[in-house]
């Protein structure tokens, strides 16, 4: 679904592979050229981000900018990440999981954000949750916790855990002391929670290898602040 942000209108595009998404950039483009109305986006490997403004109307949503994202979606064949089914997944014994969180404040409006793939990097699952006021400690370990307990519904049995907070890879490897007290209780559940895999890893990226699950993470505040907004007016 669009999505009315403050940067345009804004939907996500999850592929198979790299090909698969160019494919798609390629049939987009001719569409921008066919409607003389040429968006912004970002492509990160299989994952295709879109925000469309007219720059006549000052950058404002029209609707000239529904009429290109409905033909977007009619050239896009694949299902999108909030329409995924996990009950209709093939099985998997180990998949990689990429959490993230973040705070706008600090304490501030939060989301978590996690995305499930299989070991050829293929997305099964990608998902942001709104939290409401929290820190960014906060926001990180319960994506990592809604990630596991997802992986653990879809009855898998390895997994391993990338996120680019150092802190909580060091907290849960037990290289770092928890100083923060609030944080024990989903420091504690965390562990319970991966006694019920096989093997479970945690491991530390640089930001630009979680971009999948930052995206998450600014989908879910994008749209309840756009929802709240709304409400407004």
């Amino acid at each position: 679904m669009w999505q009315e942000t403050k940067h345009g209108l804004y939907k996500q595009f999850n592929f198979e592979n790299f090909r698969d998404a160019f494919a798609f950039m390629t049939k987009v483009a001719a569409l921008a050229e066919q409607y003389d109305h040429h968006p912004r986006w970002e492509n990160e490997w299989n994952v295709v981000q879109i925000w469309l403004i007219t720059h006549e109307a000052d950058g404002n949503i029209t609707e000239k900018d529904r009429e290109m994202a409905k033909a977007i979606d009619e050239t896009f064949a694949g299902p999108s990440p909030e329409k995924l089914d996990t009950s209709a997944l093939e099985h998997h014994d180990k998949v990689k999981l990429f959490a993230d969180g973040g705070s706008r404040g600090n304490p501030g409006p939060s989301s978590s954000g996690f995305v499930i793939l299989d070991m050829n990097d293929k997305v099964l699952v990608d998902k942001g949750v709104y939290l409401g006021i929290t820190t960014n400690n906060q926001a990180e370990y319960t994506a990592l916790k809604l990630g596991l307990e997802e992986a653990h519904k879809m009855g898998i049995q390895e997994v391993e855990i990338y996120m680019d907070s150092l802190l909580v890879i060091n907290q849960m490897n037990g290289i770092f002391k928890i100083r923060n007290r609030d944080l024990w209780p989903i420091h504690d559940a965390i562990k319970t929670l991966a006694k019920q895999f096989k093997h479970v890893s945690f491991s530390h990226v640089p930001r630009e290898f979680n971009k999948l699950a930052d995206a998450a993470v600014n989908r879910a505040t994008d749209e309840e602040l756009n929802t709240r907004t709304q409400n407004k007016e």
